[in-house]
């Protein structure tokens, strides 16, 4: 298949939109039009991850981490980054990194470590802002739901597990067309009064194109009366980290010894024991430091995540325990996490899951 056929499910499960501002997601090396037969999923990209793809037979890596990640000004070869982008252009290797937005949705990296270390009740640990917009639309009656359904069809009216939601106000809408006008009701040059509805839904930012352009074709009128406007309102499924409670109370160093276990690590950093036992966990794949004064303000007894500095495990200050477990180990199993949407969507294409180790951190 061609690559945008897989880009284009990848950033319909984790929009390139939700990504932050410093990331640099996307298809970095390669062209949507180029055909490709075995994809690679490896956390990061290294030297030994593209021979792992050539020796494979892989022509398109799919990797969380975008290797490049700022300016390159020259392709030498004294640098790893140098050499990868040499040696993947050399063998025609196409490259695609799915990094902070698949941080920020609900069903991506974070919420792949709750499952592991199995939560329930998960939610985003701190939703995102300004994410959302509401659309409003003036309609003939009898046209209302043929429009609506096109627009749900088309991602608009969705509200956490709900979909369809709209609301919907009947009055009268008045019109005049001029003389290059084409009415749908009415003549040219005369005054029309139509029993319209008012039809409010709201739209994620990265589906308004798609909506407006489902609105416009199933609309009758030759021009669409409507207006979008941009709302401050958190977003409940995009965002950073998430939180979720354990089914049942457990003694903490019992939870630490378990969290080891299941996350297949060799050793946690954690701050003092503050509390007998873990309810409510946080968690954020990757470096979340950020997250701490959140965690502590929705009560998470445990706070687990990578790369805290020496200096912020202070600001535990006894109101939870931080467990830092590693950057690689918090997010090596966003490799299956992936491997598993892909394969249930792609039955006839292959997918391969590296089996190299890229963490660059070593322990004795």
């Amino acid at each position: 298949m061609q690559i945008k056929e897989l880009t284009n499910y990848l950033e319909h499960i984790a929009p390139l939109s939700f990504q932050e501002s410093y990331d640099n997601s996307g298809l970095l090396l390669g062209e949507k039009s180029d055909e490709i037969n075995q994809a690679l999923i490896s956390l990061d990209i290294t030297e030994e991850v593209l021979d792992e793809a050539i020796a494979s037979k892989c022509d398109i890596i799919i990797a969380h981490h975008p290797f490049i990640f700022k300016g390159v000004k020259k392709i030498g070869n004294s640098h790893w980054i140098d050499r990868c982008i040499r040696k993947a252009i050399k063998h025609n290797i196409a490259i695609y990194a799915i990094h902070t937005n698949l941080d920020n949705v609900h069903t991506g990296v974070n919420k792949k470590i709750a499952d592991k270390i199995e939560l329930i009740n998960t939610k985003i640990l701190a939703p995102k802002k300004e994410m959302l917009s509401k659309l409003t639309v003036f309609v003939p009656n009898e046209h209302s739901d043929k429009v609506l359904k096109e627009m749900y069809n088309a991602g608009a009216g969705d509200i956490g597990n709900y979909d369809h939601c709209s609301f919907q106000v009947e009055g009268t809408g008045t019109f005049r067309g001029n003389e290059e006008s084409n009415p749908a009701i009415g003549k040219t040059g005369q005054e029309e009064h139509v029993a319209e509805t008012r039809c409010e839904v709201l739209v994620a930012n990265h589906k308004i194109h798609s909506v407006l352009l489902a609105m416009t074709h199933a609309h009758p009128y030759e021009e669409v009366a409507h207006y979008i406007t941009p709302l401050s309102n958190i977003n409940q499924e995009v965002g950073s980290g998430m939180i979720g409670d354990l089914p049942k109370p457990v003694e903490s160093r019992a939870f630490l010894n378990d969290l080891k276990d299941k996350m297949n690590l060799n050793v946690i950093r954690h701050t003092k024991i503050t509390s007998d036992k873990i309810t409510k966990v946080a968690v954020c794949g990757g470096s979340g430091s950020f997250l701490l004064n959140a965690s502590i303000a929705k009560g998470a007894d445990i706070f687990i995540t990578a790369d805290f500095k020496y200096h912020d495990f202070f600001e535990a200050n006894d109101q939870i325990i931080i467990a830092d477990i590693g950057h690689y180990e918090s997010e090596v199993f966003t490799k299956e996490l992936l491997l598993d949407t892909l394969t249930k969507n792609f039955t006839k294409f292959a997918f391969r899951l590296s089996q190299v180790d890229t963490n660059p951190i070593k322990y004795l």
